[in-house]
């Protein structure tokens, strides 16, 4: 992909996003594409229409730190992709391949994360990178993940590829479409402009490829990284159950996040959950 041309693709994206509702505007005459007409953007942002314009046709690619907070404004830009656009807007990209870490070391996981994910019975956890595969897992995620969808979770698995791609994932989840296009928005945030790691281009082209459903999310331009939220899942052998997902950041580990599984005290989640971590030992 270029990179002269994302900030155009973000702008334009965002723009096919936001309805005119959204801004407080009547929505009357035809529209060729969904979400606001360039004019409506410029005019709400306050700059010329012709500027804008250049703006998504990759003809301009300084825009003002005011421009850059007006668009937000506009778009409704949370704190993620605020700081994507200015990324974009400031050429402030990820460095070049042959000044990041090794192919593979960012994938290590420390030792004593994992005893320490082993000592914990009843919180499912793992770890994964910023591609969203699969580093580590505990007993409990083996037993939560292989139990619900009928079949054994591996290290190596990539999260992205299985919601998409897996026909018992999009079952096993009670909201796959929010999930997926979670899922989506977190990835743009944590990998999807490191395009010179070959990984995660191979993974947005296979995808892309391969999932309609994809190819609409990705087109969004949502970036929102997940820190914690709730999942309703239906599990083949304790029914539908509400989980809370909480997500860290791993210090010293750039781009690994752990991700912990719980359930609210004394509910029937709670004890679903219990009941698939017992079966784990």
């Amino acid at each position: 992909m270029d990179k002269k041309r994302m900030l155009g693709e973000f702008l334009r994206a965002r723009r096919e996003a936001t309805t005119p509702a959204q801004v407080d505007l009547l929505d009357v005459g035809f529209r060729r594409t969904p979400g606001l007409r360039r004019e409506e953007v410029a005019m709400l942002a306050g700059v010329s229409t012709d500027y804008y314009i250049r703006l998504e046709q990759g003809r301009e690619r300084n825009p003002s730190d005011q421009v850059i907070g007006a668009l937000a404004e506009v778009f409704g830009l949370g704190v993620d992709a605020l700081a994507h656009l200015y990324a974009l807007a400031r050429g402030d990209l990820p460095a070049a391949p042959e000044s990041c870490p090794p192919d593979g070391a960012v994938d290590q996981v420390s030792p004593h994360l994992i005893r320490l994910m082993h000592s914990w019975p009843q919180t499912p956890a793992f770890v994964m990178n910023q591609r969203m595969d699969v580093l580590a897992m505990n007993p409990p995620a083996r037993a939560f993940y292989g139990r619900g969808l009928g079949q054994k979770p591996r290290v190596g698995d990539n999260t992205l590829r299985a919601v998409f791609l897996d026909p018992a994932v999009r079952e096993f989840y009670g909201d796959w479409e929010s999930t997926a296009q979670s899922r989506v928005a977190h990835f743009r945030a944590t990998a999807g402009r490191n395009l010179h790691d070959s990984r995660v281009a191979q993974l947005i082209d296979e995808l892309s490829e391969r999932s309609a459903d994809f190819r609409h999310a990705w087109a969004r331009y949502d970036v929102q990284a997940e820190h914690s939220h709730t999942r309703r899942f239906r599990h083949e052998l304790v029914g539908e159950l509400t989980v809370d997902c909480d997500i860290f950041s791993l210090a010293g580990a750039p781009g690994q996040q752990l991700i912990t599984l719980q359930a609210p005290l004394d509910t029937h989640s709670a004890y679903a959950l219990d009941t698939l971590c017992r079966e784990a030992f």
